[in-house]
């Protein structure tokens, strides 16, 4: 069993940055990919991005190539999305999710744990 905890959400001004983090309680944290996903009101859940168990390996959602950063800390039990030049179609609940294989995936389907979520409104 592993729980996920989001922070760092909040209200930005467009073109601002954020930093989300998510920890991790249980074991073998090393052993599973993790992801962020969000989901923007009336809309379904959406990848963003991935980072494989060991952390050499990362995916991101178009939208969020270039702009956005996966990274994580095995030693510390977190994973971290940090986000630059936020525009309004960024504003959702961001999801952290852990799936038990090595390998990220862009779909919820493949995710067994979620988060509660953060919320990220950005504002004109």
């Amino acid at each position: 069993q592993v729980q996920l905890v989001e922070s760092g959400g909040g209200l930005v001004q467009a073109g601002g940055s954020l930093r989300l983090s998510c920890v991790a309680s249980g074991r073998a944290f090393s052993v599973y990919a993790m992801h962020w996903f969000r989901q923007a009101p009336g809309k379904e859940r959406e990848f963003v991005a991935g980072i494989s168990a060991s952390g050499g390996r990362t995916i991101y959602a178009d939208s969020a190539k270039g702009r956005f950063t996966i990274s994580r800390d095995n030693a510390k039990n977190t994973v971290a999305l940090q986000m630059n030049s936020l525009n309004f179609a960024d504003t959702a609940e961001y999801f952290c999710a852990a799936r038990p294989w090595g390998t990220p995936s862009t779909s919820s389907r493949d995710m067994v744990y979620w988060g509660k979520g953060t919320l990220i409104t950005v504002s004109s």
